[in-house]
């Protein structure tokens, strides 16, 4: 005889079949990043995780050299500040290059890359010498600025939120996220095809200029794959800003369409 299944224990099985522990668990995202500062890609290590899922494996670059290959990753993030080693940056790119997601952060784009031969012109990037006013490159320390959103629509700001508004360029008035006291990068000069992301909104709290430029975040197309930039990172506990963040867990899982 077939023993009779009661309402109670009916509901019980679908209460253990649709509870969280029965369902299948998110898979993971390997991602590698590569740095010469850990602390704060510590910090961004956890938040990927949180946010989509991401292992992320932590290379130190002062201490272990870059795998020439790279293909095994999902996302292949950088934070080098120091020197960029010559082996270095041809896995990168060529990881790029065979149709890999590379996520460059903060200094990475910096005035100590200019010496290496390869990275510069690959990513379409110029930071011209000379002077500020005309047009030379500099940076900032510990200074507040404005990430203003120039591409609403956009996969890789889903779920970010720009709290204020600001004059843009052509006196637009566009969503924008405050940063405080972190570092900025005036007159980076992009050449090639790109989505500009995030423009940059300054004030030169000392000659009262204002500086309104697209570069504090792109993506374009490298190779068979594809490479963005985001800015901000000078601090730790940047990372640790959730819109900042979602920022760059979103590039993590972002594809250009061809």
């Amino acid at each position: 005889m077939t023993p009779k299944t009661t309402p109670a224990a009916l509901g019980a099985a679908l209460l253990l079949l649709f509870s969280p522990a029965a369902r299948a668990a998110p898979a993971e995202i390997p991602v590698l990043i590569v740095a010469d500062e850990v602390p704060a890609m510590e910090v961004l290590a956890k938040q990927l995780a949180d946010r989509v899922h991401a292992k992320a494996t932590i290379i130190n670059s002062k201490q272990a050299p870059v795998p020439e290959s790279l293909a095994g990753f999902r996302a292949v993030l950088v934070y080098i500040h120091g020197a960029l080693s010559e082996a270095a940056e041809k896995a990168f790119l060529a990881y790029g290059e065979q149709g890999g997601n590379l996520i460059l952060l903060h200094h990475t784009i910096s005035s100590g890359k200019r010496k290496n031969a390869a990275w510069f012109p690959a990513l379409g990037i110029t930071l011209p010498t000379g002077e500020l006013a005309d047009g030379g490159y500099k940076y900032y320390d510990d200074v507040n600025w404005d990430l203003v959103n120039l591409a609403p629509s956009h996969p890789i700001l889903k779920g970010v939120k720009f709290p204020q508004t600001v004059e843009y360029a052509g006196g637009k008035k566009l969503p924008a996220l405050p940063l405080d006291d972190t570092e900025i990068y005036l007159n980076h000069v992009l050449d090639g095809p790109r989505t500009p992301l995030v423009g940059l909104r300054f004030q030169d709290a000392k000659s009262g200029k204002l500086f309104l430029q697209d570069t504090a975040a792109w993506v374009k197309p490298l190779g068979r794959g594809q490479v963005s930039y985001f800015m901000p990172g000078h601090k730790k506990t940047d990372f640790d800003r959730p819109d900042y963040a979602q920022m760059i867990a979103n590039a993590v899982t972002f594809r250009l369409k061809r």
